[in-house]
């Protein structure tokens, strides 16, 4: 992950969180210079756990499309009613473990 900064987290909304750079394409997919995003670590994490870089680059390659998938959508109104001070541990899905 890269460089941890204070602001807002453009997935979840939630203020005064650590945000890390998210390429909406994964790097490894072509896009290092294409749009990022700015999330908090915990959004940060659970959408790499939840998603493959295939499924990213196709499907999920902007706020709004994460935003509308059910997988990620459950965890966001969850992670809302959170404090920024929480910890939260993240757990790969399990399609993503089947694929591994």
């Amino acid at each position: 992950m890269a460089k941890k900064q204070l602001g807002t987290c453009e997935l979840c909304k939630r203020q005064e969180v650590e945000t890390t750079e998210h390429h909406l394409t994964p790097k490894e997919m072509g896009g290092t210079f294409m749009p990022t995003a700015m999330l908090c670590i915990p959004c940060h994490k659970q959408i790499h756990a939840l998603y493959t870089n295939d499924e990213l680059a196709v499907r999920l390659n902007t706020i709004q499309d994460l935003r509308s998938d059910p997988k990620i959508s459950s965890f966001i109104k969850w992670i809302r009613k959170q404090p920024s001070s929480k910890l939260v541990r993240t757990k790969k899905s399990n399609e993503r473990k089947k694929r591994k």
